[in-house]
């Protein structure tokens, strides 16, 4: 896809944002992305930017897709969030083999495919097959996929554990129980995912191994270089992405907010505040500072493998550390917007609160946990061999 053609569907998406915002309540109120932006998302070509080029996608570069998910959630946070996610599956299915590419896209390459990546489950070789079993919470956009993705172990006829695989679900095997009743991200619909004996055929099943190792079946045929960008940066980057956008779409309705507000107790303008001015300030250097090191590394990571090398543990544990700050920055941000927003923006109908509860709502997926990614980074700074898997 030429880089013209790209802008084209961020263009396409920046017009939609107005009836995003406006529907970002009754999302809230739905408990699930309202059905008209997944429907104008997927009219705009936001769900093509990742998918193969053989199943009508666009193969964009990976800048393009976050830039295009972040820019979402500075109108709506969930459905920023579920954006992110369910697009950024069409990636990892480009790595499946391709018979399991043609059993989800053959007869409609439109079809979105939900997850849950947490070993909450296992499958269990038999005779016959993978056998699946789990019960996987927090599949965000479960009500508009047809497919799930689940993660956990694969184990022998001893209950050995011989591999770590993600299982791609049709949705005839699995239950969606309703239990999304939360205070953030209201919207996303991240329900729990019921799988209980499922026979999972092999093409259906990608070890987490043979994706590190850039061997994944479907780079046989997908071979653009997105396609090799390590799960360690990709995974955790669309988590924080939609989180960067929510600080980014606080930012500006705070500065609108401001613009004209009185303080009742004193009578004055807020602009007239020097105070008020400074926190400004410091909001948007971090906000700026999180999206500009996010996309820094995966340019980076991508300009790698386009010269025909593989990102090395320096810019992928810089890459990790660099994605849990964003999520950080951005949060304080937004706090501190919060904070400054005066009794207004405890407002129901006050979009701050909301970027407020959502953005902490973000914040407790693992994926943020900035202790493990700050522990790999200097793990590998002082030159000690890094054993976790997501990286």
């Amino acid at each position: 896809m030429s880089e013209y053609a790209s802008h084209e569907v961020i263009d396409r998406i920046k017009a939609l944002l107005p009836g995003f915002a406006e529907r970002a309540q009754e999302t809230e109120d739905l408990r699930k992305v309202h059905p008209q932006n997944i429907a104008e998302l997927d009219e705009a070509g936001f769900f093509k930017l990742c998918q193969p080029a053989q199943w009508g996608g666009y193969e964009a570069d990976m800048e393009t897709f976050y830039t295009a998910a972040m820019t979402i959630a500075t109108a709506c946070p969930s459905t920023g969030w579920c954006a992110s996610i369910l697009g950024i599956h069409n990636w990892h299915l480009a790595l499946f083999p391709q018979q399991a590419q043609e059993d989800v896209w053959g007869e409609d390459p439109t079809v979105r495919i939900s997850s849950s990546y947490a070993p909450m489950g296992a499958a269990k070789k038999t005779a016959d097959g993978l056998v699946l079993n789990g019960k996987w919470s927090w599949s965000s956009g479960s009500d508009h996929a047809d497919w799930v993705f689940v993660g956990g172990p694969v184990l022998d006829e001893n209950d050995k554990m011989v591999d770590f695989c993600t299982f791609l679900v049709e949705k005839s095997q699995y239950e969606i129980v309703d239990v999304w009743h939360v205070v953030g991200l209201k919207g996303t619909g991240s329900n729990d995912i019921v799988v209980k004996d499922a026979l999972i055929p092999e093409h259906r099943v990608l070890s987490f191994g043979l994706m590190a190792a850039t061997k994944a079946p479907g780079l046989e045929v997908n071979t653009n270089p997105i396609y090799k960008m390590p799960w360690g940066t990709i995974h955790p980057t669309t988590i924080s992405t939609p989180i960067v956008g929510m600080a980014f779409g606080c930012y500006d309705v705070h500065r609108s907010h401001q613009q004209d507000r009185v303080r009742a107790a004193f009578g004055t303008k807020v602009k007239d505040d020097p105070f008020a001015k400074v926190r400004l300030a410091e909001a948007a250097g971090d906000i700026d500072a999180a999206w500009l090191q996010l996309m820094r590394n995966v340019r980076e990571e991508q300009d790698l493998i386009k010269a025909g090398d593989f990102p090395g543990m320096d810019i992928r544990t810089r890459a990790r550390r660099d994605q849990v700050r964003a999520t950080q920055r951005s949060i304080d941000a937004i706090g501190l917007l919060f904070q400054n927003s005066g009794a207004r923006a405890l407002e129901v109908s006050s979009p701050i609160q909301r970027f407020w509860r959502d953005a902490n709502a973000g914040r407790v997926h693992a994926a943020n946990e900035a202790t493990k990614a700050y522990i790999m980074y200097g793990q590998n700074e002082f030159g000690e061999k890094i054993t976790d898997s997501m990286v």
